[in-house]
Formats: C-alpha cells, structure tokens, sequence
C-alpha cells in the first residue's frame, strides 16, 4: 500500500465512537459558532441518512464522516461541491483499490466494480456565521449492507484488506483538499471534466427517476450546472435531481 498523505492544512478533526449522525452533530457544531472546516467521524451512527430521507447503515468497521464547512461562494454553485466530494471518495477508494473500476455514478455516488462503494448527503443552512455546508461521506470499507435497491459492495468484497477508517479518512481529506483548492481557483469546469472521466454509464441508457415520473435515455453527461444530460430519442433533457440506475 501507497504512504499515506499528510493531514491538510487548515482542517481539524474530531471522532466519536458512536454519534447518531455526523451530519446531526455538524449541525450541532454551527449552533455553538463552529466555523470549521472540520471533519467529523464516528466509528458507528445509530441514525445515520442518506438522500431523500433514507436511512443509511453505515455498518462495523466503515468510514462515517462529515466534512463541516463554510464555502466562501455563492449559494446556487454550492451544490457542485457534491462533485468535488465524489472525486475525492473516489481517489480515496482507487488509493486502496488500484486495480478495480473506481467510478462515480450522478449524482452524488461512488462504484466499484459497479456496485455502490460510496455515498454522499449534502446539507446546508444559515447562522449568524452565514451559510454552513455539511458533507457526509459514507465508504463501504469492510462491509455493506443487503438487500439494496442499487447493488452494493466495499472494499473488503474486492479482494482487498479492508484499511481502517482512520487510514480512509485521512486520504479522504487529502484528495477533499485537493479538489476544493481546484473548485476554488479553477471553477466547476475542470471538476466537471475529471468527474465525466469516470462517470458510470456515461453514453450508455439508463433510467433516471424523478419524486412523481420517470425518464429512460442515453446519459450523454453532465451540463455547466452539473445537472444530468439524458438524451431521449434524440431531445436533451437537463434533469437536476433525481436517481439513476443502469
């Protein structure tokens, strides 16, 4: 295995053994005027979500963590940084998979070898410190749960030593760092282009389900806003949210 990176500048970092989520104590952590950026982990959430209110199972020996920021940007580019985190899950994971398909899948998931490795929930609100960003990053490092509707999978499941979540939170905050520098000082652009290099199901049909309809098309990428390109029978459609399955 590859020498870990050094923690990055400017980040702090603080792990409980058990939270209910570390979203929830992100958010917690603005009401008592943290600033950040701070990364919270937990070696077990009892509560822990996902996207549209699902729950997430964040499973022994896994990485929960969040990342609590304050992006100095406006609020309607603030969404990209969603793609910032899925690169860097996805270097983290490549770090300790170099060998299996490491891919994003839109909008806000990571693969392996086709299965979700990764997870990521997105939340925000206002202070007095201004707009608070939480990013909550769930890695599949050892385990991962049944029974889902995408397919899942994590390292382990790869063929490979599970690393311990301190190792995958580590990287994790390197590649974050690195990304978010490039976000910052390059714009959304180069994110986009490094994020489409390994999209999932790029060119390929897919099925895209919206909260009241459902659309079928080739999935021809992603727009300058991030919202997904769907190409059905030959009309292009930018669909913002939604979820996507192969």
């Amino acid at each position: 295995m590859r020498n870990l990176p050094s923690w990055p500048s400017g980040y702090g970092q603080i792990r409980f053994e058990e939270l209910d989520s570390t979203n929830s104590e992100a958010h917690r952590r603005t009401e008592n005027g943290e600033q950040g950026p701070l990364w919270i982990s937990a070696a077990r959430q009892s509560t822990g979500r996902g996207r549209r209110g699902k729950v997430w199972d964040s499973g022994q020996g896994n990485l929960a963590a969040t990342l609590l920021l304050r992006p100095q940007a406006q609020s309607a580019v603030i969404g990209q940084l969603s793609f910032v985190a899925a690169l860097a899950a996805a270097d983290m994971a490549q770090h300790f998979a170099p060998d299996a398909a490491i891919q994003v899948k839109w909008p806000n998931d990571v693969l392996g070898n086709g299965r979700k490795l990764a997870g990521i929930l997105l939340e925000s609100g206002e202070d007095a410190g201004g707009r608070w960003l939480a990013i909550g990053i769930g890695v599949n490092l050892a385990s991962f749960p049944s029974g889902t509707e995408f397919p899942a999978t994590c390292l382990a499941e790869l063929g490979l030593a599970a690393p311990s979540s301190e190792d995958a939170l580590t990287i994790l905050a390197a590649r974050f760092a690195h990304w978010y520098d490039v976000w910052m000082n390059e714009g959304f652009g180069t994110v986009r282009a490094a994020w489409l290099t390994r999209a999932g199901g790029l060119g390929k049909s897919i099925r895209a389900r919206l909260p009241n309809q459902t659309h079928e098309g080739v999935f021809e990428g992603i727009d300058a806003a991030g919202a997904l390109l769907l190409n059905e029978q030959g009309k292009i459609r930018a669909i913002a949210a939604g979820e996507v399955f192969f």
